[in-house]
């Protein structure tokens, strides 16, 4: 049976955006992504079928008025810290790697409402664009060099405008290509303990994630097993990242010996203090190289 990839058309529009015509050839990855002024992506932009993010809210929990101070603690700072990076952002975009499973997408809707910018799960467009409903059914129905081809297009395109989150996929850093589009913005690697990652799996299940799907067997020993193996083979893609951000760092400079009690809010608000960081560096590293040059040339 044979399917065509679908062109993507990206409109700046508040609605979402549409698929284009469909593309005849079973290998045929999916066209490009298009907008009205490529330079400046519209915020209000988000892939059909995902839930617009909701603006950050404080909640009272049932913990009592510590829980409040807390969260209200965390908010200030997460705004605080994003004002702060928007400066030295430029527009840049931001994107997200990781295994499956460490919270790209819950982490990158939060710092996209916090700057500002556009989110986009680079999974989701590729199911819009073949047209079917999971990555699963995609690697069964086609296969996974057909998916990583039209993730690789995804990429592409996205990587030609400004003012993006992006949450790749588990698998987006094997392909150097994919890279090349990263490197025109910032990556960010969400570095998670196997563990947690298996017990996170576990516990909603591998249906959805075709690499990690097994007829039979322990949930969380099936997990870690592949997820283990996985790691192995993209440990050194991963740290090609700009900036490395350890959930293990975090849980330990707050005193948790579980990564699992850390906020989605405690990771963005980290992910943006190491992007703040890494910018400043080599921002000064880049001034200091043309100074060097500029006094070479009048000499």
């Amino acid at each position: 049976m044979e399917t065509g990839g679908v062109g993507l058309a990206l409109q700046t529009r508040a609605a979402g955006f549409g698929t284009g015509r469909r593309r005849g050839g079973l290998q045929s990855p999916i066209g490009s992504l298009r907008v009205a002024d490529p330079a400046v992506a519209p915020v209000a932009v988000k892939a059909r079928g995902s839930k617009p993010v909701a603006p950050l809210r404080v909640k009272k929990s049932s913990a009592g008025h510590e829980n409040l101070h807390q969260s209200v603690d965390e908010a200030l700072l997460l705004k605080r810290k994003s004002e702060e990076v928007l400066f030295y952002l430029n527009g840049r975009c931001i994107y997200l790697v990781g295994m499956m499973g460490s919270g790209k997408s819950t982490v990158g809707k939060i710092m996209s409402e916090v700057l500002g910018y556009s989110f986009f799960d680079s999974d989701k467009l590729v199911e819009q664009a073949v047209g079917m409903p999971s990555v699963a059914q995609i690697f069964k129905v086609h296969s996974e060099a057909f998916f990583r081809d039209n993730e690789s297009s995804v990429l592409r395109d996205l990587s030609s405008m400004r003012k993006l989150v992006v949450a790749t996929g588990g698998g987006a850093v094997i392909r150097p290509v994919n890279w090349k589009y990263m490197k025109k913005g910032l990556s960010v690697w969400l570095d998670v303990p196997l563990d947690a990652l298996a017990r996170r799996i576990a516990k909603v299940g591998t249906a959805s994630r075709p690499l990690l799907d097994q007829p039979s067997g322990d949930p969380y020993t099936m997990a870690f097993s592949k997820l283990s193996m996985l790691a192995e083979q993209r440990g050194d893609a991963y740290a090609n990242a700009d900036v490395r951000v350890s959930l293990e760092e975090i849980a330990s400079k707050q005193g948790h010996d579980d990564v699992c009690k850390l906020t989605p809010t405690d990771i963005a608000i980290e992910s943006l203090h190491k992007i703040e960081n890494f910018v400043i560096e080599h921002t000064a590293d880049k001034a200091a190289s043309d100074s060097q040059v500029q006094r070479i040339q009048t000499l």
